[in-house]
């Protein structure tokens, strides 16, 4: 299981350090862009298993089930942890996450979400105001 919140910088050559919970976790990653304005990191043995969920839940004739594949997918990369247990991350991905220096790794039960440390703040303190309603709505 994936837990806790984590502040780190990007290092030169865009490579971040993943934390020790993490590392622990797996040695390959796959990263890819996420929702809501950050990325997501799954380890690679699980990436493939929760795609097959999904395209058994969905059918490919379903326009909105094929982009949202294409957004999982198309830009999505495998990283490889080397020994200090840092990945380079792709430019593109950080482009799109608008992650410059200072960011946050979150884990997220069975994946990891990298943000932008001040739009990750901006982003759970306005689901801070809204959690008692949060809560209820998920088993309408």
């Amino acid at each position: 299981m994936l837990m806790g919140t984590y502040y780190h910088t990007l290092e030169s050559g865009g490579r971040v350090s993943l934390p020790k919970d993490f590392r622990s976790q797996a040695k390959k990653w796959i990263i890819t862009r996420g929702l809501d304005g950050g990325l997501f990191l799954f380890p690679a043995a699980d990436f493939q298993s929760k795609l097959k969920q999904l395209n058994d839940d969905r059918s490919f004739t379903k326009k909105a089930h094929r982009d949202f594949i294409r957004l999982m997918t198309n830009e999505a990369q495998e990283l490889t942890a080397d020994k200090s247990g840092r990945v380079k991350l792709p430019n593109y991905l950080t482009a799109y996450a608008k992650v410059k220096k200072n960011l946050v790794l979150v884990g997220s039960l069975d994946y990891v979400e990298l943000w932008d440390r001040d739009t990750y703040h901006k982003y759970v303190d306005s689901l801070e105001k809204n959690a008692e309603s949060i809560a209820e709505r998920i088993y309408e």
